[in-house]
């Protein structure tokens, strides 16, 4: 029997990103897309929808979701359906999920910046990820004062 197990989701997340590892040292995430759908019913007034799905995310998937995505953040996912079974006080507990394997983001950085993405410092010499940006800010700035010190024009 031929079977096909993939799953295309487009929707923001519910909450923060909280990034952890596995006991191996592998990033993963587990996150809470609101995918809304809206349809009219029998009577012809629009309802809408939402629908919550729990995905889980590995490796630098998961590391890129934590640095950029936060409440709110519109994503797409791509991934594979997964039932998680379990038993709690002898009853057999079940979970549906998606884990995803591709994840594009969707927007600007503007409303959806993720925990590190906030924590950065501004462009100074002090910044580690970008040691020279406050170096060509500041070499640029000069240059330009310089230039209009020098202009040979009147005006």
């Amino acid at each position: 029997m031929a079977s096909y197990n993939r799953v295309i989701l487009m929707g923001n997340l519910c909450r923060d990103v909280e990034l952890k590892y596995t006991p191996a040292g592998l990033p993963v995430t587990e996150i809470s897309l609101a995918v809304n759908d809206k349809r009219k019913t029998a009577s012809g007034e629009w309802v809408e929808e939402v629908t919550f799905v729990d995905c889980t995310l590995f490796g630098r998937t998961a590391e890129i979701a934590g640095e950029y995505l936060a409440k709110g953040s519109p994503v797409f996912l791509e991934g594979r359906l997964k039932l998680d079974t379990w038993e709690k006080d002898g009853q057999k507990r079940s979970k549906m999920r998606v884990v995803c394997d591709k994840m594009q983001l969707i927007g600007g950085r503007s409303g959806g910046e993720g925990a590190a993405a906030r924590s950065k410092p501004q462009a100074s010499s002090s910044n580690t990820r970008y040691p020279d940006a406050a170096m060509q800010m500041d070499a640029t700035h000069e240059h330009h004062e310089v230039f209009e010190e020098e202009s040979p024009l009147p005006f």
